[in-house]
């Protein structure tokens, strides 16, 4: 099989592995609070089916890995259901559902981190092997870094509300911003993400030593 062929295949299961426990951490997080909905939803599992977005976990992977010779890739899976009027904690409960999900591919990030630290003390590892850990790091601190991204509807806009005075949440500017976040979110991603490469290959860099 063609290298390229194998390093998209390899990047996309990567990435449908990291965007599945992405949005099952935002469930079990939510549970934990007293949300039960993705749970009864049957969300809260890694199997794969009940999480894949055909567009967003396929087609898209698949086009940009092709479009950029397995140099870029992101993709996301279906949002795993969720009623903030169910947890505990109106205020913070939202903020840390939200959180669960970038946080959880930062300690998928460390963890791959540990393993091949740990492998380099009783072993030389390949020079190939060291670029697949490294592209699966990479892959969750994207994930993890561009999630954070304070736009509606990405994580990071729910981890600062509580922050936010409550006038400016009920403004009629955070009403149209939550409406037409996701216009803005794929303008960041087409001519914006550049700016992040510092942060996601710094992270990268201090996690692999």
């Amino acid at each position: 099989m063609d290298i390229a062929i194998t390093l998209i295949l390899f990047q996309i299961i990567i990435l449908i592995f990291a965007v599945i426990v992405h949005e099952v951490s935002h469930g079990v997080i939510a549970l934990a609070l007293g949300d039960p909905t993705a749970k009864l939803a049957g969300r809260l599992t890694l199997n794969p089916i009940p999480h894949i977005d055909i567009y967003g976990s396929i087609i898209l992977p698949v086009l940009m890995g092709v479009l950029s010779s397995g140099a870029f890739m992101f993709g996301y899976a279906k949002p795993v259901p969720f009623n903030p009027y169910l947890l505990r904690d109106q205020k913070w409960g939202p903020a840390l559902v939200a959180l669960a999900g970038p946080g959880s591919n930062i300690l998928l990030a460390l963890g791959l981190g540990a393993l091949y630290r740990i492998a380099g003390l009783f072993m030389v590892i390949p020079t190939e092997i060291g670029q697949l850990f490294g592209i699966a790091i990479i892959i969750n601190i994207v994930l993890a870094v561009f999630n954070s991204i304070p736009i509606p509807p990405l994580d990071g806009s729910k981890m600062i509300a509580p922050f936010l005075p409550y006038r400016v949440l009920r403004s009629q500017a955070y009403t149209v911003l939550e409406q037409q976040g996701m216009f803005l979110v794929l303008l960041f991603a087409l001519f914006g993400f550049r700016l992040l490469s510092p942060i996601v290959f710094g992270l990268a860099n201090l996690i692999l030593g």
